[in-house]
């Protein structure tokens, strides 16, 4: 059983939409990934590595709005640095990206 949080816990968790703006393959990585770069609008563009080659093409990402959290601290993924968590739900076929149900402003934080 998972331990309950209180709202306040679920406060500092910055979980925000983005528009994705580019996205490349991750050679490097040790199990299949690309980079992707994110617009969070006033909180900037942002960088992760994300493994959801299973489930997407690169040009299925681009100009899609998806949900990361951004207040994690930044984490080196190989030759590359990390600067936000893509959140997304695993299924057999793969990772499939978290997104919005229609479009909202970059940097909107989920409520």
């Amino acid at each position: 059983m998972n331990e309950e949080i209180t709202w306040a816990d679920f406060e500092k968790v910055q979980l925000v939409a983005g528009t994705v703006t580019r996205v490349e393959p991750f050679p490097e990585a040790r199990r299949p990934a690309y980079k992707l770069w994110v617009d969070f609008g006033p909180h900037g563009e942002r960088k992760t590595s994300a493994q959801v080659t299973g489930v997407y093409r690169p040009e299925d990402l681009v100009g899609k709005q998806v949900v990361g959290v951004i207040n994690f601290p930044e984490k080196q993924v190989g030759p590359f640095r990390s600067q936000f968590l893509l959140t997304g739900f695993h299924t057999d076929e793969g990772v499939v990206v978290t997104t919005v149900e229609r479009p909202v402003p970059n940097g909107s934080r989920l409520a």
